[in-house]
């Protein structure tokens, strides 16, 4: 590819996820090619603009499996046998990651979505200010996670690597049970409102922010729930747990215990992270390595961890010998602890503030 030809993508699946990816893509540059397994639906994304051409690229870059979970694995290998990086958006890793031992696949999640379903609801903004997992493993290409990181990094969201099994963990309380807590609300309003017909009519904002995923696609829930089985039950028993403890406070009248439960959610929902730092308060952390697989997947989820975020990364192999360097973007102030995580583990590294 020449610097004048524009990189060129796969994405296998064009409905929600997979359609705001064609789009966002096509957005920055990229030549697009896509496929589904409803060719009506592939033809209409060419038809919007959300494709450059329907069928399979053998140059792409990268491909994008956006199917459900459950054909993930069959898409990503024939990907892989094409050549090319294979990354995937399903919301459970583990499954998906143990059955695609190969170097050229890096298992993804975009969390992001919308109330709305199919190709009606892509928008190339979706990404934007999204945090996007990465489940590198020890067989995972150092190069392959660059281009997968870079492109995500592109369009706007904010990339973390997670180990597959603790992602799932993660997303069964920050995704899953969400998601079904939300239904089981709104399923009681619905009940209450066959005997009070004006309830629905009176929700408040809070009601409606808190239940809007209610309406996303319901179809892809039973799978997400059976390949995420054990992280899924163990959450809902804590928030089981949790929510008897509160009913209990309600009951006893106990204002105290509601105040200190109420004020610390504030508190943490106040101190979510929000996006990148401005380049003038990020540094490049460079970091020696011996050039193999297994070193990017230790250090970049050492780093993710301990909470410290990376806005990019590239990977500088040395023309002798078996070593590199990785260049990491962090936050400035996210150095120390870098620093002392990683010299923990028995790595050298060295800081440079960036200009900008």
């Amino acid at each position: 590819m020449t610097a004048s030809e524009p990189r060129r993508a796969q994405v296998v699946g064009v409905g929600l996820i997979g359609g705001s990816l064609g789009a966002a893509l096509r957005a920055r540059g990229w030549q697009v090619t896509g496929s589904d397994a409803d060719p009506q639906r592939a033809d209409r994304a060419l038809a919007e603009g959300v494709l450059d051409a329907v069928g399979t690229d053998p140059e792409a870059a990268v491909t994008f499996v956006a199917t459900p979970a459950g054909a993930v694995v069959e898409e990503a290998r024939a990907a892989l046998a094409r050549g090319g990086v294979v990354t995937d958006v399903a919301g459970v890793k583990g499954p998906i990651v143990s059955a695609l031992p190969e170097a050229g696949f890096v298992g993804g999640h975009p969390m992001a979505g919308s109330e709305q379903q199919g190709l009606d609801g892509a928008d190339p903004d979706l990404f934007e200010g999204a945090t996007w997992v990465l489940t590198p493993t020890a067989t995972t290409d150092a190069r392959a996670y660059a281009t997968v990181q870079s492109a995500a990094a592109s369009l706007g969201a904010l990339v973390v690597a997670v180990p597959p099994d603790r992602h799932d963990r993660l997303v069964a309380l920050v995704s899953h049970v969400p998601h079904l807590t939300a239904a089981t609300l709104m399923n009681l309003a619905a009940d209450s409102a066959l005997e009070h017909g004006t309830l629905l009519r009176l929700a408040a904002g809070g009601f409606r922010d808190m239940t809007r995923v209610a309406a996303g696609d319901a179809a892809i829930w039973p799978d997400v729930c059976a390949d995420n089985r054990e992280a899924v039950v163990a959450t809902l028993d804590g928030l089981l747990g949790a929510l008897g403890q509160l009913r209990e406070a309600v009951e006893r009248g106990d204002r105290k215990m509601l105040l200190d439960h109420l004020e610390r959610a504030g508190e943490a929902r106040r101190n979510l992270p929000v996006g990148a730092p401005a380049p003038s308060e990020s540094v490049e952390i460079r970091v020696p390595v011996p050039d193999r697989p297994a070193v990017l997947a230790e250090v970049t989820t050492l780093l993710a961890e301990v909470g410290v975020n990376i806005y990019d990364v590239e990977i500088a192999h040395s023309a002798e010998g078996e070593r590199g360097v990785l260049v990491l973007v962090v936050s400035a102030a996210a150095v120390p602890i870098a620093r002392e995580v990683l010299t923990g583990r028995g790595y050298r590294l060295s800081v440079k503030r960036m200009e900008g």
